[in-house]
This record gives C-alpha cells, structure tokens and sequence, in this order.
C-alpha cells in the first residue's frame, strides 16, 4: 500500500454534496471517505487522486473548524495529471467553468485552470512538485 500523503487541503463548503459530486465526477476523485450527521451535512469527506488527497466539509457544522473557515475565502489546488487535455475534456462534458484552457508553460508544464461552483481554482497539469529536475 502507498504511504499516505502528508499534505491534505481542507476546503469548506456551502453544498459539500455537490463539491463531491464534482470533484468525483468531472475532476475524477475516488471517493475514500463520506460522513454525514444527522442534519444530512457532510461532516467530513476524504477524496484521493493518485496519491494525493483533499479533505472537504459543510459549512454550518459548528465545528472548531468551521468556525475557523467561517470568513475564509476561496482556495487553489493544484492536482498532478498526465493527460491533460483528456482531464480539461472530462471537466467540459461536465460543465465545469474553466478559467484557463490547456496552456504549455515556460517551465514545460501543460495546464489547465478550472473555478468549482463555490469560487475555488483547481490547477490540473502535467508538473510534478517536488520530482528531481
């Protein structure tokens, strides 16, 4: 088994019910873990792409946390893919808003931005944080 990451963004949601169901279904997330409380709100969400993870929950919980998140704005994520123009493709059949089509940087990397429905900027691209030049 993989070794867990060690780095986790958490993102607060108003609908955290619709950011899983982005998340899983254009951006291409396993869901690993779901919990809802007894309102229906997920309290805690866990969503694995390759080897990384982001940890997502409801607004409104009352938690330590989301009193914490509670004037927080938007946040960017970045997400290592291999293709692309496949994932940019796979967000547009889903109707997600992109922000910046796929773009050759400078530094060799090929990306694509896309803003989910509650204003954060997913970075989906080919650069490897942390791999050896």
């Amino acid at each position: 088994m993989a070794e867990a990451p060690h780095v986790c963004p958490t993102l607060a949601y108003d609908d955290a019910k619709a950011a899983i169901k982005l998340l899983t279904e254009a951006f291409g997330f396993t869901g690993t873990a779901v919990y809802e409380g007894e309102d229906g709100k997920i309290v805690h969400a866990e969503l694995s792409y390759g080897n990384g993870m982001v940890m997502l929950g409801s607004k409104g919980t009352g938690s330590e946390f989301d009193k914490l998140m509670a004037k927080a704005g938007p946040v960017g994520v970045f997400v290592h893919v291999d293709d692309v123009d496949e994932h940019h493709a796979r967000a547009v059949q889903h109707g997600v808003e992109i922000v910046m089509p796929p773009t050759d940087q400078d530094y060799g990397s090929r990306d694509y931005m896309a803003r989910d429905h509650e204003g954060n900027i997913w970075s989906f691209g080919t650069y490897t944080p942390g791999a050896a030049e």
